[in-house]
């Protein structure tokens, strides 16, 4: 018998009125073939299934009787059991025979494999495993492969096109017209990087430059941030319904992210103290020893301090991946939902790190795509040329700023649905191979049955 839910091997129950595992009394074991004791009833009969009778019925034209005689001799007087029921139309007769001249319920024919039963169609095919799963929205509510996360993201945009371009396009200018104010007005004037292209400048001219350069970035990198989170937190609402198969107007998405906005934005900013905090415990040593007098040693440790704090960084930004949308959609503090990111992503981290790095892979290839003719274009059209893109002492006007915005807008359009939508479905996939989230998210659909109906071999992990 397959215990398998909702599937069990046919004949497998007990047949002829006997319990499964009933013993029978051992039989003499010098009695002919066919003979049975005098003192049981029909002694006179032969058992069936051991030999053929010596009487045959006449062949007929397609049916046949049992033959006349006594019916079961050895019955008590008075006992006559009823007739036998005439037997169906058609029986004893072969039914047609099927392509190839093979008979439903026979041996197959040429080209035809296993076993078909009588009025039973497909019996014999085999079982084709588990029915499909629902798929009320972008995606199938089972645990997904790394296709169907990327396909989920990019159906969101499709279906909900409106919604989601709306919120990356406002998103988008309103940074990149504070980038470009930013850099105009202030970056610009502000920041001398001409050592870095000097090869006869010094050591310590190069290491000012780019600390000019790194400084003249925080605040770019800044703005970017604080409009990443504002797209994600938008389009993880749109992305949560999008899973349901639900529309959602930019109001309605904004109204669910509104309580939680705040909060969102704590937890990247306690993402980046601890970012920041474990690269200074790694760099900790270094820092010591050269203060102590001897460089060298302090070099190296700060070399290996350097290394440390990327893979350790690299390990808790993953593990704290999925924290954004769990504070989102379970409506939980930071702290916990810091603990469920955790959780969810134990046992898991190289599956969660392949696919967020996959699709940040290919939304900065599109983007790129994008955002590097625009940049051609404006610095064409500035005073140094496209030849003064590999200068770093040229300078470039509002003419290029303004270009070159506009190709970030038009890219950033496409990378915050990617990479909000993948981590959302991520965040989903991982709640349905642990917790079984496609139940709730069936019964949130409205799908009928869908318990009943679910694959037993669903996969938990």
């Amino acid at each position: 018998m397959n215990d398998t839910p909702g599937w069990a091997s046919p004949g497998s129950a007990p047949s002829d009125g006997q319990e499964p595992g009933a013993s029978h009394p051992a039989e003499p074991t010098d009695r002919p073939a066919g003979a049975q004791p005098a003192d049981r009833p029909g002694a006179n009969q032969q058992s069936p299934g051991t030999k053929w009778s010596k009487e045959q019925p006449p062949p007929g034209p397609g049916q046949w009787s049992a033959p006349a005689g006594p019916q079961n001799p050895g019955r008590n007087a008075g006992q006559t059991p009823p007739p036998p029921p005439p037997p169906g139309p058609g029986w004893g007769a072969h039914p047609p025979a099927g392509p190839g001249g093979a008979y439903p319920g026979g041996p197959a024919g040429p080209g035809q494999g296993g076993y078909g039963g009588y009025g039973a169609p497909g019996w014999g095919a085999g079982w084709g495993g588990p029915p499909p799963a629902a798929k009320p929205g972008v995606i199938p509510l089972r645990p997904l492969a790394v296709g169907e996360i990327l396909d989920g993201a990019v159906a969101t945009m499709r279906t909900y096109w409106r919604t989601v371009l709306g919120i990356s396009l406002t998103v988008a200018v309103i940074t990149q017209i504070f980038v470009v104010l930013l850099q105009g007005l202030i970056l610009d004037d502000a920041t001398d990087t001409t050592a870095l292209g000097d090869a006869s400048a010094t050591a310590d001219e190069q290491l000012n430059a780019m600390g000019d350069a790194m400084r003249a970035s925080g605040p770019v990198l800044l703005i970017t941030l604080i409009g990443t989170i504002t797209a994600t937190a938008l389009l993880t609402a749109v992305t949560s319904r999008a899973v349901l198969g639900k529309p959602v107007t930019l109001g309605e998405a904004w109204r669910d992210a509104r309580p939680q906005v705040l909060k969102l934005f704590g937890l990247i900013f306690l993402l980046m103290l601890i970012a920041a905090a474990t690269v200074l415990v790694c760099l900790l040593p270094g820092i010591l020893v050269s203060a102590a007098g001897s460089s060298d040693a302090g070099a190296a440790l700060k070399a290996f301090g350097i290394l440390g704090s990327i893979v350790l960084v690299l390990w808790l930004l993953i593990r704290l991946s999925l924290a954004s949308p769990a504070l989102m959609l379970e409506k939980q503090s930071i702290k916990k939902a810091l603990g469920r990111s955790v959780k969810l992503t134990r046992g898991s981290w190289w599956r969660v790190f392949g696919i967020q790095l996959l699709a940040l892979i290919i939304a900065n290839i599109v983007a790129m795509i994008v955002v590097v003719p625009f940049a051609l274009v404006g610095a064409a059209l500035s005073d140094g040329g496209v030849s003064g893109m590999v200068d770093a002492s040229s300078e470039y006007g509002w003419t290029y700023l303004i270009v070159s915005g506009i190709g970030s807008v038009i890219g950033s359009m496409i990378t915050f649905p990617i990479s909000a939508g993948v981590t959302v479905l991520l965040y989903v996939d991982q709640r349905i191979r642990r917790e079984a989230l496609d139940l709730d998210l069936a019964r949130a659909a409205g799908v009928q049955d869908y318990a009943a109906s679910a694959p037993g071999t669903t996969p938990r992990s």
